[in-house]
């Protein structure tokens, strides 16, 4: 009997110990009152403060949140498997000169230009600087995944290479072979294309800037998928209007290459799979920003994620828009059913354009 009571607090006592060590470490206290991992991060809660009230008018999911995630796609898609140098550095913003002149960078300066000034009141790396914007911006959007943030970046040591930023007028082949260089795999691709449900185009076409490329631009949700997959209106791929395939949506743009990606073989289905699937939609694109915001990078950096804003939820689902249904879908996935959606009651609307575009 001894012996078996013996027994047992061994086992009670190693167990309570493998819990002991399991436990994640205790959070620390910041003078500011905010709790983080780290005490390193603490330094960081000023500086979100800071974006959010200097750059992202009050912690909205505006044009300024929507344009600092393309910057840090921008900046860190500046990166090559077969080449030195790039990745998620802030390139883009200490040697904007030079990167603002590649042609898939046109319209970045406008962000640059923002960015800067609140960037020179931090103490931060412009690596640092643009990929913390990125991830505090985008939780200003309803329906976002919570992104990570790695911090310790090193100052850049000089430009982007060109031609690494894809462009949207290239065809699936260069997008996907652009990509694979960077080490993304085409589910990647779409994943990380789920940043167009709160995008809107200035210079594609710029008679008509600041157009949204689905009808719920401030919303993080799966409405950009269902909406490329209707029926639309290719444009040559020539002039003003290059890259631009006319939506049948009025006021909606739809760029050429979100339209052939939605159909290609190679990335058909996951497409499809991402409509009114918001959960599979959040995971994923916040795996693929974790991994896009680490090209470059040392394993060094320390994980502050806790320091980015938790996003609003987003409770709605996926919806036909107003007078369209199934039939003006073009599905290009047969393997995988499409998800039975209703649609918006009323007339067809307009969708007007993302202000301070």
């Amino acid at each position: 009997m001894a012996f078996a009571q013996l027994s047992a607090i061994v086992a009670l006592a190693l167990g309570a110990a493998q819990v002991a060590k399991a436990a994640p470490p205790p959070k620390v206290t910041c003078a500011d009152g905010n709790v983080t991992a780290n005490a390193v991060c603490c330094q960081l809660f000023p500086v979100v403060a800071n974006l959010q009230q200097n750059l992202f008018d009050g912690a909205q999911c505006g044009e300024e949140a929507h344009s600092a995630l393309r910057l840090s796609f921008h900046d860190a898609i500046g990166f090559s498997l077969t080449r030195k140098g790039g990745g998620a550095d802030g390139s883009i913003l200490v040697f904007n000169a030079t990167e603002e002149a590649f042609h898939a960078n046109i319209g970045i300066d406008e962000i640059t230009a923002d960015q800067f000034p609140v960037f020179q009141t931090t103490n931060l790396s412009a690596g640092d600087f643009v990929h913390l914007a990125a991830a505090v911006g985008t939780a200003n959007c309803p329906g976002a995944p919570q992104l990570d943030f790695f911090f310790g970046r090193a100052p850049p040591l000089g430009p982007a290479a060109d031609l690494t930023v894809p462009e949207p007028t290239d065809n699936v082949t260069a997008i996907l072979a652009r990509f694979a260089d960077a080490g993304f795999a085409p589910d990647e691709v779409v994943a990380l294309l789920s940043s167009h449900t709160v995008a809107a185009a200035d210079e594609i076409d710029t008679t008509i800037p600041g157009t949204p490329f689905d009808t719920t631009p401030f919303t993080f949700d799966t409405q950009f998928f269902v909406e490329t997959l209707l029926v639309g209106t290719l444009f040559p791929g020539n002039g003003s209007q290059a890259g631009e395939v006319l939506s049948p949506i009025p006021g909606e743009m739809r760029l050429f290459s979100d339209s052939v990606l939605a159909r290609d073989p190679r990335t058909a289905c996951m497409w499809q799979e991402m409509i009114n699937d918001q959960t599979r939609m959040q995971t994923l694109f916040k795996a693929a920003m974790h991994k896009l915001e680490l090209l470059g990078q040392p394993d060094t950096l320390v994980d502050c994620s806790d320091v980015v804003p938790v996003p609003a939820p987003f409770t709605g689902s996926a919806v036909f828009p107003a007078t369209f249904n199934m039939s003006d879908i073009q599905q290009a996935c047969d393997t995988v059913p499409f998800p039975t959606l209703e649609t918006l009651p009323g007339p067809e609307t307009s969708v007007p354009p993302v202000p301070g575009s």
